[in-house]
């Protein structure tokens, strides 16, 4: 088989303990194939100046080329094109960052991977609350074409692809194994679905790799790599997502993130970065502000009005939300969960009368029946 960028940058790759900004260098002051046919004399050369250990160099002597010929060929199996450091298609966001990736291996829209992207990430345990707003900002990104970027893993990461999914070609999946695997495995109709919706999933790990604990900072580092900035919906003080914030800072990326009730132990993460200047974020104007999307958040105002529009309209018909929305009753129930108790306490309501009022709140929309209560959500 005759040899092509992608079996060069692949060999790189597999050079063992060199750190990627000196692989680069080293392509810089060589150029990528001629390091792999440097002469004895160059060798040496290479060696003293390097630091080359006896390993690095055999790597560069003699690579294995058939290993690498299994890797392009077990990329084709599993439908994913290889994406290699100097390719057109390569995100140029993603080669700002200290350690870029010299190979992506990417299924779906590679298109996706040059757009202006924001990143929604998260706890894996995220509330009901949590979820419906990471849902519902990448559902906004998504209508004024920014591609939201998260991890595929439970909870805020899997609500915000679900957001975005609303719209066609709006999101990336990073994930931390081989693109011939699915993990968590339950997200296999999630990865589907943003195959089939023209997105993108995206991996610096040859297929067969499982998932081990290493490779999640390392997959945290692209997702914010990629994307103008962060945004941190629910997240305890040990948190991946912190991680992926602190390599946002690192790359030089904005980080926002999102409050809420202060004995929510998962937002105690989110508190800690707003402590330390991250951007506190209400709503989805607030990113599209700071990131200087302008037309896009005349698009997005445009489109609030619209919908504050039909909002109205509705309420005109249906006099009796009207009365919902200041029902007395509402004001008992949190944006945190309520137990029916607590409410019953401050409403000074019968039961009774209590459970009559919030099944009509939540018929209109305006509270969510959860575990262990009731939740506010306007």
């Amino acid at each position: 088989m005759q040899r092509s960028t992608i079996h060069y940058w692949l060999a790189l790759k597999f050079v063992p303990r060199l750190a990627i900004h000196k692989k680069l260098a080293l392509v810089d002051s060589y150029g990528l194939t001629a390091l792999f046919s440097l002469s004895e004399t160059s060798s040496s050369t290479l060696t003293s100046a390097n630091n080359l250990s006896v390993k690095q160099l055999a790597a560069f002597h003699h690579p294995d080329w058939s290993f690498i010929d299994e890797i392009i060929n077990a990329s084709k199996r599993c439908q994913s094109e290889i994406i290699i450091y100097d390719d057109l298609a390569y995100p140029t966001l993603l080669k700002q960052i200290y350690d870029p990736p010299l190979v992506l291996f990417v299924q779906g829209n590679k298109a996706l991977l040059n757009q202006n992207q924001l990143a929604i990430v998260g706890s894996r345990s995220a509330s009901i609350n949590g979820r419906n707003t990471a849902f519902e900002i990448a559902q906004q990104l998504a209508e004024i074409g920014v591609v939201t970027t998260s991890g595929l893993a439970l909870g805020i990461d899997a609500a915000a692809h679900q957001g975005a999914l609303t719209s066609s070609a709006s999101t990336i999946a990073v994930v931390a194994t081989g693109l011939d695997k699915v993990y968590p495995a339950r997200h296999r109709t999630l990865a589907q679905q943003i195959i089939e919706k023209e997105g993108a999933i995206i991996s610096e790990f040859i297929p067969g790799t499982s998932p081990k604990t290493g490779h999640f900072p390392k997959r945290n580092r692209i997702i914010s790599g990629l994307s103008k900035g962060v945004l941190v919906v629910e997240a305890a003080l040990k948190s991946g997502s912190l991680i992926t914030a602190r390599c946002a800072l690192e790359q030089n990326r904005d980080v926002f993130s999102i409050p809420s009730a202060i004995n929510n132990p998962q937002a105690k993460g989110c508190h800690w970065l707003i402590k330390q200047g991250a951007k506190l974020v209400e709503e989805t104007a607030d990113i599209i502000e700071e990131l200087n999307l302008i037309e896009s958040a005349g698009l997005y105002l445009k489109h609030q009005q619209n919908l504050q529009a039909t909002v109205n309209k509705e309420f005109d018909k249906k006099s009796i939300n009207k009365d919902l929305c200041v029902d007395e009753l509402l004001a008992s129930v949190g944006f945190e969960i309520t137990p029916v108790d607590t409410v019953v306490f401050r409403s000074k309501l019968p039961v009774e009368e209590v459970l009559t009022r919030l099944t009509m709140l939540e018929l209109s929309g305006l509270v969510a029946a959860v575990p262990g209560g009731y939740l506010r959500l306007q």
